[in-house]
């Protein structure tokens, strides 16, 4: 088992940053990459950024591209999302993720995932 604690989202205005933190505890030394999802009311769970535990390769999402930074730090098995230049349309849950293995459909796949935390709510108002 994999626990899942996002911390750090909140309300800021169009252009602004937040930082969301992921807290990860249970088997991590078993997870093989973590990752960050949002959904927007109304909308599709959408894939952000991703990173591997061991080498931390990152991916993005085309839309957060240059703007959005993911970060791990082993020692405290967290995983960190720096998010700039917000835009309204960004409001939503976010959620971390943990997949245990490589699959196919990983990184933008939900189902290459296998434990979710709660979320954290992001709203950016214009």
């Amino acid at each position: 088992q994999v626990q899942l604690v996002e911390s750090g989202g909140g309300l800021v205005q169009a252009g602004g940053s937040l930082r969301l933190s992921c807290a990860a505890s249970g088997r991590t030394f078993s997870s093989y990459a973590m990752g960050w999802f949002r959904r927007a009311p109304g909308k599709e769970r959408e894939f952000v950024a991703a990173i591997t535990w061991i080498g931390g390769s990152t991916y993005y999402a085309d839309s957060v591209e240059g703007r959005f930074t993911i970060s791990r730090d082993n020692a405290k098995n967290t995983v960190n999302l720096q998010m700039k230049s917000l835009e309204p349309e960004e409001t939503a849950v976010y959620y971390c993720a943990a997949a245990l293995g490589y699959r196919s459909i990983w990184p933008q796949g939900p189902m290459a995932y296998d434990y979710w935390g709660q979320g954290t709510q992001v709203t950016v108002s214009s």
